[in-house]
């Protein structure tokens, strides 16, 4: 059976909106799928008013998952921290006009890489996990541990 897939979710997967790095990124995050091999990475650049000033992906996968990458970065650049935090799997879906019942789980992977790079943003700068709580702190920190 064929997926259906809106013009939107096309449109990004054909022509995928802030695909790249940042080399002087101030937050990265990874995260990835093994279930379904998907692996997205998120690059902020954020200035000292914490707006995202820019933002780029790299994401290896199927369609769902470049279109929901390039959403994604659309939806935050330009946004305060805080506002980007707040980001949903869900709004993300809504943004593309929907998507195959099977695939969202590439929404969740895009919220995900969003708030694994605000993540890494906030360790870089030394606040303290649970100040981030709201990001979900969804890879490893070091919680400020002595090594």
């Amino acid at each position: 059976m064929a997926m259906e897939y809106s013009e939107k979710v096309m449109e990004h997967f054909a022509h995928p909106h802030n695909v790249g790095t940042l080399e002087d990124a101030d937050g990265i995050g990874e995260v990835g799928n093994a279930k379904c091999g998907d692996i997205m990475r998120m690059y902020l650049k954020i200035s000292e008013d914490e707006i995202i000033e820019d933002v780029k992906f790299q994401t290896f996968g199927c369609a769902s998952a470049i279109a929901t990458s390039s959403i994604a970065t659309d939806m935050i650049k330009g946004k305060p921290v805080a506002e980007a935090l707040t980001l949903t799997n869900k709004a993300v879906v809504e943004a593309l006009d929907g998507l195959p019942a099977v695939k969202i789980h590439c929404s969740v992977l895009a919220e995900q890489a969003v708030k694994a790079a605000l993540a890494d943003y906030y360790k870089r700068k030394g606040v303290p996990c649970d100040q981030c709580e709201s990001c979900g702190c969804i890879h490893e920190h070091d919680h400020g541990e002595e090594e």
